[in-house]
C-alpha cells in the first residue's frame, strides 16, 4: 500500500473535518483538542502554529513533543483496517487520531477516550 498520500496530507486540512464531525454529534472543538492534546503533547499554542503553517501528518506526528504511550491501548478497526495490526507507524497514528474522533462523535466519555 502506498502511504506517500497520507504522509502529504495536510493536517489543518483535515482538522475542521473532525471539529466538524465532534460537532455534529453535540462535541465541541475543544473535545478535540484535548484529544490531540492527550495523544501528541501538544498544547494550544503549538497546535495552532502547526495550524497555521499548513504543516502535513509526517510533520505534525513527527514533531509532536509527547506521544502517548497509553496511545497503544487504541484498537479497533477505522477505515477497513486494524488499527493494531497497521505495520506503518505513521499511518498508524494517524488511524489513533481517527479512531479518538469517531469514539468523541460516537458519545464515548472523554475519560473513555483518553484511556483513563
Amino acid at each position: 500500500m502506498d502511504n506517500t498520500r497520507i504522509y502529504r496530507m495536510s493536517f489543518a486540512g483535515v482538522y475542521p473535518h473532525y471539529i466538524q464531525k465532534a460537532e455534529k454529534k453535540g462535541r465541541t472543538k475543544e473535545d478535540v483538542d484535548e484529544i490531540i492534546y492527550w495523544l501528541t503533547g501538544y498544547n494550544k499554542a503549538s497546535l495552532q502554529q502547526l495550524i497555521a503553517d499548513k504543516v502535513d501528518f509526517e510533520s505534525f506526528f513527527g514533531q509532536a513533543p509527547n506521544f502517548n504511550t497509553n496511545a497503544s491501548k487504541i484498537t479497533g478497526v477505522i477505515c477497513g483496517y486494524r488499527i493494531e495490526d497497521i505495520e506503518d507507524p505513521l499511518v498508524q497514528k494517524v488511524r489513533y487520531l481517527d479512531k479518538l474522533i469517531d469514539e468523541l462523535a460516537k458519545g464515548k466519555s472523554m475519560e473513555k477516550i483518553l484511556r483513563k
